[in-house]
């Protein structure tokens, strides 16, 4: 037969063990026993050593605004991210989807500690409600905070009003990324189409996002994340300009 467990703030004695412990005490047993305190539930912050690294939750966001993690752990780690979606996945178009939320989940990480950055620094904190200053921020920004770098270029369709491309020449994160024959057409960078899209959707500019492999002679690992805006945005963007 199993017994519930008691509540771990409450005593480590139950009702049951407190009568046993009467008959351990020194006033109705000969033999001595003491049995131990229960600890109490008020217990005073345990302050750190001097020479101990404090926790990565205690350190200030301000002043890791300039902090760099190593690029070749930011490698091994999505190589390894890669590698365990590929054997859940049925396919490229899958695998992309998935890198692709993983990178949503990270978007939205990152544009909630850049505005909390950006409110606690500026007196007047400015929230950008044309598209343009949004995507140069993401170019500049977004790009600088994520990958140390911003990206190379931005481009609009000419065929397209609702398309817009950043070019990335040599994606950090794919780098170290040896891709075979057979899954030429993926990419990684699915993974940064998911972060822009969460910016996108956070700033309030709706558009499904894609990242497509355009290389070069000169540029084998260029990649293009194409953002195809929603109508409501052109439509808010033409109300604006009156």
């Amino acid at each position: 037969m199993s017994y519930a467990q008691p509540h771990p703030r409450f005593s480590v004695l139950s009702s049951s063990s407190l009568s046993s412990a009467e008959h351990l005490s020194p006033a109705a047993s000969s033999t001595r026993f003491s049995l131990p305190s229960a600890p109490s539930i008020n217990t005073t912050v345990h302050t750190p050593k001097p020479g101990i690294r404090p926790n990565v939750y205690d350190r200030n966001l301000n002043k890791t605004r300039t902090a760099e993690v190593s690029s070749a752990a930011f490698a091994f780690l999505f190589s390894e991210v890669v590698q365990y979606t590929q054997k859940r996945v049925l396919g490229i178009a899958d695998l992309e989807r998935r890198l692709n939320t993983l990178g949503y989940r990270v978007g939205t990480r990152v544009l909630e500690l850049m505005i909390w950055r950006a409110e606690s620094s500026a007196k007047i904190p400015k929230r950008e409600i044309r598209f343009l200053p949004a995507l140069m921020s993401i170019h500049t920004q977004v790009w600088r905070a994520v990958f140390g770098k911003p990206a190379d270029a931005i481009e609009k369709s000419v065929e397209n009003a609702d398309e817009y491309m950043i070019i990335d020449n040599d994606p950090s994160i794919t780098r170290n990324i040896s891709v075979p024959r057979d899954m030429s057409q993926l990419s990684c960078s699915s993974f940064t189409a998911g972060i822009v899209e969460a910016v996108l959707d956070g700033l309030g500019f709706p558009a499904r996002v894609t990242a497509h492999n355009t290389p070069t002679d000169a540029l084998p690992n260029r990649t293009t994340i194409l953002i195809k805006l929603e109508k409501s945005v052109l439509e808010r963007e033409e109300a604006l300009k009156t």
